[in-house]
């Protein structure tokens, strides 16, 4: 039997449009913040913009939650007062705080805001919970360090406060918000919401030459296997840590990002309240892949926990930009799988193409956010729905002059027009019932050979990780040329038809080489993926 604890979905919000297409896209509560006394200090939001985000949520039936997460310094605190003043006039469903005095203040100033206990706090135990929730929290937002064992007896001992944990979104290199590396390269507090990502960094190994210079060591084709570095630690004498540097740098400290979809059941089974997504600075398809993913994947659950399967949310998760896959510390500890060591580049093999901006009577407005060319497939991801509406672009009409191009690229809100004549297998009014304002569409990705083989080296890794194949699988990765990028399949013409009955296919409707497939569509529904063999 499912939990009674149903848990919730909550996603990052680090814009009006982002928050809007987050709850579009199933997000049960989303988390936000104004860059003053919270670590939001690349939030876009304006006062008024939050009143607007907090309406449209409550619309509809769902919550958001304001951070006031930051460490105060006496400077901080001479704000409070007018600040909580502002919090309490928005009425935000919670309030998301680090600092003991922060949190102590506005119990007394403000005692009818529900309190939530960020994960800045760096709570790992059940006697941290416990304490948090004797001084009045409501919540508390577990550390990224904790296992799935200390989770379970967390929430054995504290049954009376909600639990939140994060499952997806970027890791820090070393404990979360403390690290010092971005203040020391960048003097950018990283717990003060101003990370640099100093660790995704490129480095270059230097070595100190007879002479006493410092000098750079080029690592060529020619002459990378003449040489070994590694580090000894004094009272290790004779225990050697390697060093590697390829042509691409070193990356010794980025960090694969988080993702527990495929342990997800678990946590669903043992009830935790909410479920957080890391990413307040990523874009509107970002929040919209992942919420939807992590929707679909819950309800499921719920419906019927035993035939749970994350591998099609796996899929889905899979085309948006990540440095790979890692289970963090659901295990209890990293293993050297949780870290990319030759790469720092986020990849994918799909990209954001756009959002609808605006339905007109006989087209929608596409804003653009990459170039597109002849031959594009765009998809549509439908909300509330695992569908995706695809249809073939061949020409390309500015909205706002009404030129015809070849050719359209993004910038400065740039968008086309798509004729529904264009979508001609669809019902125009279920269309636009289907496809509201803020709908997001993907493209295909065009990938370099360096970035298809790291797409490959991340997908290993995560199968290796999951216990699904041997570790020996990733050695083939060292090979220099030992994986080549997959061939595009060519846009236009008859070989450039997948057979998915895209709408704007004029092959796929026409030629008779597809006459079962269109049988066949016809019951599934266009865009429903259709036997090779058909």
């Amino acid at each position: 039997m499912p939990p009674t604890r149903r848990a919730e979905l909550l996603m990052p919000a680090g814009s009006l449009s982002r928050l809007k297409t987050a709850l579009l896209y199933g997000a049960d509560a989303v988390y936000a913040g104004t860059p003053d006394l919270s670590l939001r200090t690349q939030s876009e939001f304006s006062l008024e913009q939050l009143q607007e985000g907090i309406a449209f949520a409550h619309a509809m039936g769902k919550r958001i939650y304001l951070t006031l997460n930051l460490f105060a310094h006496n400077r901080d605190i001479e704000k409070l007062p007018r600040f909580i003043e502002t919090i309490r006039r928005l009425a935000p469903d919670g309030l998301i705080v680090a600092d003991p005095g922060v949190f102590q203040f506005v119990r007394e100033h403000a005692p009818e805001l529900e309190l939530h206990v960020s994960t800045q706090a760096n709570v790992v135990s059940w006697l941290g919970v416990e304490h948090w929730r004797r001084l009045g929290a409501s919540l508390c937002v577990l550390a990224r360090e904790i296992s799935f064992e200390e989770l379970t007896e967390i929430r054995r001992r504290c049954p009376d406060i909600k639990l939140e944990t994060f499952v997806h979104g970027a890791m820090c290199m070393t404990y979360s918000g403390r690290c010092l590396l971005s203040n020391y390269m960048a003097e950018r507090g990283s717990n003060q919401g101003s990370c640099a990502h100093s660790c995704r960094w490129k480095y270059q190994l230097k070595v100190r030459a007879p002479s006493g210079g410092t000098e750079l060591l080029e690592i060529t084709d020619e002459n990378f296997e003449q040489y070994q570095f590694f580090l000894e630690e004094e009272f290790r004498p004779g225990e050697l840590y390697p060093i590697e540097e390829d042509s691409r740098g070193s990356y010794i400290l980025n960090s694969r990002d988080l993702c527990l979809m495929p342990k997800l059941d678990q946590y669903l089974a043992l009830g935790i309240d909410s479920l957080k997504v890391e990413g307040r600075n990523k874009n509107e398809y970002y929040v919209a892949i992942v919420a939807r993913a992590y929707r679909q994947a819950i309800d499921a659950y719920y419906a019927d926990p035993s035939q749970w399967d994350p591998e099609p949310y796996m899929q889905e998760l899979d085309t948006t930009r990540s440095r790979g896959f890692t289970l963090g510390f659901h295990e209890g500890r990293l293993t050297n799988l949780a870290h990319d060591y030759g790469s720092g580049q986020s990849v994918s093999a799909f990209e954001f193409a756009g959002f609808i901006r605006q339905w007109e009577t006989d087209a929608v407005v596409f804003e653009v956010r990459n170039r597109l060319v002849p031959g594009d497939i765009v998809e549509f991801l439908v909300p509330g729905s695992s569908d995706v509406v695809r249809v073939r672009l061949y020409d390309f009409v500015n909205a706002a002059t009404g030129e015809h191009h070849e050719t359209f690229s993004a910038g400065h809100g740039r968008a086309i027009r798509i004729p529904l004549s264009a979508l001609h297998n669809e019902d125009p009014d279920v269309l636009r019932e289907r496809l509201p304002v803020l709908t997001v569409g993907r493209k295909r990705s065009v990938l370099n050979e360096e970035q298809a083989r790291s797409l490959k080296l991340n997908q290993s890794s995560r199968d290796v990780e999951l216990g699904l194949v041997d570790a020996s699988s990733l050695l083939r990765f060292k090979e220099p040329g030992g994986n080549n990028a997959p061939r595009m399949p060519p846009k236009l013409g008859m070989d450039g038809c997948c057979g998915l009955g895209c709408n704007g296919c004029l092959i796929f409707w026409n030629e008779p080489k597809f006459a079962r497939a269109r049988e066949k569509l016809a019951a599934v529904g266009v865009g429903r993926r259709l036997d090779s063999r058909v």
